[in-house]
């Protein structure tokens, strides 16, 4: 079922040309995981990820599980707090899409990656946990509908969507696309 609603998910994307324009330049990663996922396997995402082609969006593989350890490690850390957030979606980090998050209502929090402690850089995999629970933190204890981070040395700023059903974040992030579009031509000043 989770793969299936993977691919309805990636349907979605690929037919919104808009959503290209929230494609980061490490590409989108759609996961879900299992419930009760307890590891990276219990995750399905898209092998290779999300990446633009001729100014459309394209899945370069099938969903499967296993397939990323960055977005499934996010979702495990969210899960921890809340169980039934099983999905996420990572796209470029803009001010104006944090604004257009903030003004749609969706609970939205960062982590500053230059405060991270030692210990948690220099254990592989750890940066997207603490920065899961520093943004939960934030909110004093609710989980956020978009975290996001203004990247470090090395790191590409980004924000992901998190939510419960992955046809949900698909369809928000083609909604926040055609919002942000619309912005950027409103703020277009030749």
């Amino acid at each position: 079922m989770i793969i299936e609603k993977l691919e309805r998910a990636v349907h979605i994307l690929e037919n919104s040309p808009e959503f290209a324009q929230l494609i980061p330049e490490v590409r989108s990663n759609l996961v879900m995981a299992k419930r009760d996922a307890q590891t990276i396997d219990d995750v399905a995402g898209i092998p290779g990820r999300i990446t633009s082609v001729h100014g459309l969006p394209r899945a370069v593989a099938v969903p499967d599980f296993g397939a990323s350890s960055h977005m499934a490690r996010l979702v495990l850390g969210v899960m921890h707090y809340d169980p039934e957030r099983r999905s996420a979606l990572n796209i470029k980090y803009h001010p104006d899409l944090v604004e257009i998050c903030r003004k749609l209502g969706l609970r939205v929090s960062s982590y500053d990656r230059s405060n991270e402690p030692e210990e948690v850089a220099k254990k592989e995999g750890s940066t997207i946990s603490w920065g899961v629970k520093i943004a939960v933190e934030n909110l004093n204890g609710a989980v956020p509908d978009i975290i996001y981070h203004h990247g470090a040395w090395g790191k590409e700023p980004m924000m992901v969507m998190v939510g419960m059903e992955v046809e949900e974040l698909a369809e928000m992030a083609v909604c926040l696309a055609k919002l942000f579009i619309s912005q950027k031509s409103k703020n277009y000043k030749p």
